[in-house]
């Protein structure tokens, strides 16, 4: 259904994925702006982020998760700066949520950096102690038929599993025990589909509702959620979301309910967005079908800000 607003362009806070440390620091110790948001996130820390995101083991580490944020609020500021774009309304699938609402001014920096660092903590701590065995596989060229037929052998079996993402057509996340993950992947292969990576802790599934609860009460209650300056597009729904009350209620839904970016990039049509901005290290979201072929998508990334002006101008 078309609306009145136009709303154009919209930037997009991508989800987060495995990242080249050394392309993200060069940018975080060149780039003026992630200078001086890393000095923020320090104070907020009170110790140094780089030192400690360049000595953490693993992709999804808290201060690789507050770097990454770091990176996509500097790749906007200086898409800003540097490209003139005045965005009227962002999105942010997955992690990106949370990078969204600070961007949005529904949070400041310093309450981002926090609720980045917590959420992190007590996911980490929750899935430990509670969900050890379970993952999520994500996978593609996957047609929803064929999912259906994979769902249905799952559901005969007794086994629980559940829709993390809907990233495209063809393209799914699904969260189920560790135990049952070869058979998945041997399932998914024998119907032409292509397994790719698994995470742990799982994520957006309907197990970590204790942890919901347990971030609304103990990370969310001593922050407030202001009305953000330019809407938010819900990553679940594809619902504008023009009050921090809205932009909360997204970030805390997203511990359980799946991501489902087709529904989102409706709602961004229904905007009558044209051009995408991707403002971070993106493999995912601004590359698959439905995004490409609904918008004109412009990436932001640490390698394109740090060409020389003239070389982005004749690319």
């Amino acid at each position: 259904m078309k609306t009145d607003l136009q709303l154009d362009p919209a930037i997009m806070f991508p989800g987060m994925g495995p990242s080249d440390f050394a392309g993200l620091a060069k940018f975080m110790l060149i780039n003026p702006v992630a200078r001086g948001l890393m000095a923020g996130a320090d104070d907020v820390l009170g110790y140094s982020l780089f030192d400690r995101y360049r000595d953490s083991v693993g992709d999804y580490t808290e201060h690789a998760q507050v770097a990454f944020m770091v990176n996509c609020l500097a790749l906007a500021r200086w898409a800003e700066q540097e490209l003139g774009i005045r965005p009227e309304v962002c999105v942010g699938p997955s992690f990106g949520g949370k990078v969204a609402a600070v961007y949005s001014g529904a949070l400041t920096f310093e309450e981002g950096v926090l609720m980045v660092l917590r959420c992190a903590r007590a996911l980490e701590e929750h899935t430990a102690r509670d969900h050890r065995d379970l993952v999520t596989q994500s996978f593609a060229r996957t047609p929803q038929e064929r999912l259906d037929g994979i769902l249905r052998e799952l559901d005969e079996r007794g086994e629980w599993y559940d829709l993390s993402c809907h990233v495209d057509d063809d393209f799914h996340m699904l969260t189920l025990e560790r135990g049952r993950l070869d058979w998945l992947t041997g399932r998914l292969r024998a119907a032409g589909g292509m397994p790719l990576y698994t995470m742990h802790p799982p994520m957006h599934t309907r197990a970590l509702a204790p942890l919901r609860d347990e971030v609304e009460r103990e990370v969310f209650g001593g922050l407030r959620f202001a009305d953000p300056r330019i809407p938010v597009v819900a990553d679940q729904d594809g619902r504008l979301l023009d009050t921090g009350e809205g932009v909360r209620e997204m970030l805390l839904d997203g511990f359980v309910e799946p991501v489902r970016w087709p529904r989102a990039v409706a709602g961004l049509r229904r905007l009558n967005v044209r051009r995408l901005y991707v403002s971070g290290p993106d493999a995912l979201f601004g590359r698959v079908r439905c995004t490409t072929s609904s918008f004109e998508v412009v990436p932001v990334t640490p390698r394109v800000a740090l060409r020389p002006r003239s070389l982005r101008a004749a690319g």
